[in-house]
């Protein structure tokens, strides 16, 4: 995509958030739907805080810390600091649908990027070599916006709270009205996660969330289900 049909910075981003992106997101509960199964979620409120503490506990302390430091990362061209932040994710999926997630995500950005011809021929190949996570491949992809670092991490955890909304709404299950309040809410935490996010170091990054986990693990084989996560 050439320099002057490339879209502005801020329509990448809200592009990048959107559910549409064909990268299979919304396939994806990341442990709701067992958390509703064992009863742990069954109504607007506890599904909202649900979203928000697993936003504020995981994401802004994990994947949204490796995108704050991927981003730059990209831009500079340090294949080395991009190798270490992409094999820590792979180390911190802790089952096997976690894993699924983070490579066909991951697999199915590079595709897109490969398919709008927006990433370099030496950035897809060094993706295709990693074998590239979804935190990396979103963090290519939020690098060619050249936005402010914030706004690039609001863009993908909003991307993500929707996702995480659009899940409870299904199976829960809640209206839309409730859907709208549990975004409102999350939209009030985001800039704090991001916050929490940009000054996480490598030494207090972490993905250290065993009730999650567990729930993971159990999704795995529930009987009933409608997501892969």
């Amino acid at each position: 995509m050439t320099t002057e049909s490339a879209p502005s910075g801020l329509l990448q981003l809200i592009w990048l958030a959107s559910p549409a992106l064909p990268i299979g997101g919304f396939s994806y509960s990341e442990g709701l739907e067992a958390a509703i199964e064992q009863v742990l979620v069954h109504d607007e409120h506890s599904a909202t805080d649900w979203v928000v503490d697993q936003l504020h506990l995981t994401q802004s302390r994990g994947d949204m810390s490796v995108l704050a430091q991927a981003i730059p990362a990209w831009q500079n061209h340090d294949t080395a600091r991009l190798q270490a932040l992409n094999d820590w994710v792979m180390t911190t999926r802790e089952t096997a649908e976690m894993r699924l997630q983070t490579e066909q995500m991951g697999r199915s950005l590079l595709d897109w990027l490969r398919n709008l011809q927006q990433a370099s021929g030496e950035q897809l190949r060094l993706c295709a070599n990693l074998p590239v996570t979804y935190p990396l491949a979103m963090a290519l992809a939020l690098s060619l916006a050249k936005t402010p670092l914030d706004h690039a991490l609001q863009a993908c955890a909003f991307g993500w709270a929707e996702n995480m909304t659009q899940a409870a709404l299904k199976s829960v299950p809640l209206g839309q009205s409730a859907g709208q309040r549990m975004l409102a809410r999350l939209a009030r935490e985001i800039p704090v996660a991001v916050q929490t996010a940009l000054h996480v170091s490598d030494e207090d990054r972490q993905a250290f969330s065993p009730m999650l986990a567990i729930l993971s693990a159990r999704h795995e084989t529930q009987y009933s289900r409608i997501f892969r996560s």
